[in-house]
């Protein structure tokens, strides 16, 4: 299974990418997402090939956004679609048996077609209004979210993302999605890595909340 954290990579400049990634393998990622846009691809395979060795390293897992190709020629754990990216299925064809394939979805309709594309797991947002990505979806909130996994009921992991701070996790979690993915709150803060994997773990996340407002309460 999938770990129930992820990181999605920020940075200013490709170098401050793999930087970033460095440091969050090193905070205990143990799954990142190289997430370049607008680059042109040679650049995003020099920029993956760094991260597959920073991620190898570590043991953490390295999930490519969009370019398929690249995830193949570094060998990454997976590949993360858009819904306008390369269809699941056609990267399918091209990929190792063993590499994931995730995808993004808003809607429920959305999610089925993934689904029924047998994708790996969901990414599914935006939770709320964020400014790291570009022509936004409509936000889902707690609402949506529940909404959706109750007519959805699948499986395959739903990983909730679009600007979710710390704060957020518990709630997020009753609507049954199975994990997180953070990229501007952990980027400011990548001690926080060990606080989301906290939250995340079964069963726990009451007593951790708990915790960990009273242990940060006064800061």
């Amino acid at each position: 299974m999938i770990p129930k954290l992820h990181y999605i990579s920020q940075g200013k400049t490709v170098d401050e990418h793999v930087e970033n990634i460095q440091k969050a393998c090193s905070a205990g990622a143990e799954l990142v997402q190289l997430r370049l846009k607008n680059i042109k691809a040679n650049t995003v395979l020099k920029t993956a090939e760094k991260a597959r060795e920073i991620t190898a390293h570590f043991q953490t897992r390295l999930i490519i956004n969009d370019y398929y190709q690249v995830a193949k020629e570094v060998k990454a754990d997976g590949v993360h679609l858009g819904q306008n990216d390369t269809c699941p299925l056609t990267a399918r064809k091209h990929l190792y048996s063993w590499q994931i394939i995730g995808g993004t979805a808003n809607t429920l309709e959305q999610a089925e077609t993934l689904l029924a594309k047998k994708v790996d797991y969901i990414g599914m947002g935006p939770y709320r209004f964020t400014l790291t990505k570009a022509n936004l979806s409509p936000v889902l909130g707690l609402a949506g979210y529940t909404a959706i996994l109750e007519e959805l009921n699948t499986q395959v992991p739903i990983i909730a993302i679009g600007g979710i701070t710390i704060e957020d996790v518990p709630e997020i979690l009753k609507t049954g999605v199975y994990g997180i993915a953070a990229s501007g709150e952990i980027t400011t803060n990548f001690n926080r890595i060990k606080d989301f994997k906290k939250l995340l773990q079964d069963d726990v996340q009451e007593q951790v909340w708990t915790a960990y407002k009273n242990e940060n309460h006064d800061r």
